[in-house]
């Protein structure tokens, strides 16, 4: 690898790094399907400008995290990082439709991964200082 090469590595590394504030890991349990809306609240003023990027996005339509990333071209761990901050502050919401619930058919089926990401991000944001669970994974 060429010494250029090297350096836009190691930059983009180091704006990934700065993008997150040091953080590896997000807040919320998203998976790399999980869909995402534009919600009532905003983000804060020291959060990164990707995240008025991701907002705009969602704003015209629904948009997945795998597709966030790609569009932002952003690692999807980092861009996962963002959506939590921004469903933190409402920003963002995990909606619940009918492809997150059990089929009718399907009576016996548990909740979806989906829908208890969902609910267990709206019991955050209404309890934050409830009692943490780790979190199997």
């Amino acid at each position: 690898m060429s010494t250029h090469g090297r350096a836009v590595d190691e930059s983009t590394f180091v704006r990934t790094y700065t993008l997150t504030r040091g953080r590896t890991k997000p807040r919320h349990l998203l998976g790399l399907e999980t869909v995402l809306d534009a919600g009532p609240g905003r983000p804060g003023p020291a959060q990164a400008e990707e995240c008025e990027e991701i907002l705009a996005l969602c704003r015209e339509r629904r948009r997945s995290v795998t597709e966030l990333a790609g569009r932002l071209r952003r690692p999807v761990t980092a861009v996962k990082i963002l959506v939590s901050d921004l469903l933190d502050t409402d920003a963002l919401v995990v909606p619940v439709t009918a492809p997150y619930a059990a089929s009718d058919t399907d009576s016996d089926a548990g909740p979806s991964p989906q829908l208890l990401a969902a609910l267990s991000a709206g019991l955050k944001r209404k309890w934050p200082d409830a009692i943490a669970y780790p979190q199997a994974g």
